[in-house]
């Protein structure tokens, strides 16, 4: 092909590289549309998609900064509200244990009070029994004295006859015990 190209050159007597003053001039008129053209459909567009591009950047990295701030003072909040959580269950557990050895004194308290109250009406039967035995066996020793001293009455009393009736009688009430 080039020496089509050169052939061609050589019958019109022409040069390939001619410096030619129109073409420069519409070469560079035709430069600088190219340019406006540029700058006005393509630079200014981009650049303006750019710049969107970039506030809505910045707005996402403010938002998530916003958003790791947010996180960090709700984290900050849970682990105050824990530890406050944590305090009030000691607490409630401090108070329950009070309550529970309070409760327990008072139930001891009371059946120590119970246990007081049987034994004293225990105490008290037991007298009474005791009082009632006593009465019983003054009874009989009456009625042992009454019928040793109707037999005395019947019989003139010697010395031997007195002894054998106290003898009789101490017998009589060592029996009845």
């Amino acid at each position: 092909m080039l020496t089509l190209i050169s052939e061609s050159a050589a019958q019109t007597n022409l040069a390939l590289v001619t410096i030619d003053p129109g073409t420069i001039v519409f070469t560079l008129i035709n430069t600088v549309i190219i340019v406006i053209l540029f700058r006005i459909f393509l630079f200014k567009p981009v650049c303006n998609i750019l710049e969107k591009r970039k506030e809505m950047a910045a707005a996402e990295i403010a938002e998530a900064q916003r958003a790791k701030e947010s996180a960090a003072k709700t984290e900050q909040e849970y682990l105050e509200r824990l530890a406050t959580a944590k305090e009030e269950a000691a607490e409630i557990m401090k108070q329950a244990t009070v309550r529970a050895q309070k409760r327990e004194e008072e139930i001891v308290n009371e059946a120590n009070q119970k246990a007081a109250e049987i034994r004293a009406k225990a105490e008290e039967s037991i007298e009474r029994d005791k009082q009632r035995a006593l009465n019983e066996i003054k009874d009989e020793i009456s009625d042992i004295v009454i019928m040793a001293a109707s037999k005395v009455v019947e019989k003139e009393i010697s010395a031997k006859d007195n002894e054998a009736i106290i003898s009789g009688f101490l017998d009589s009430v060592g029996t009845a015990e």
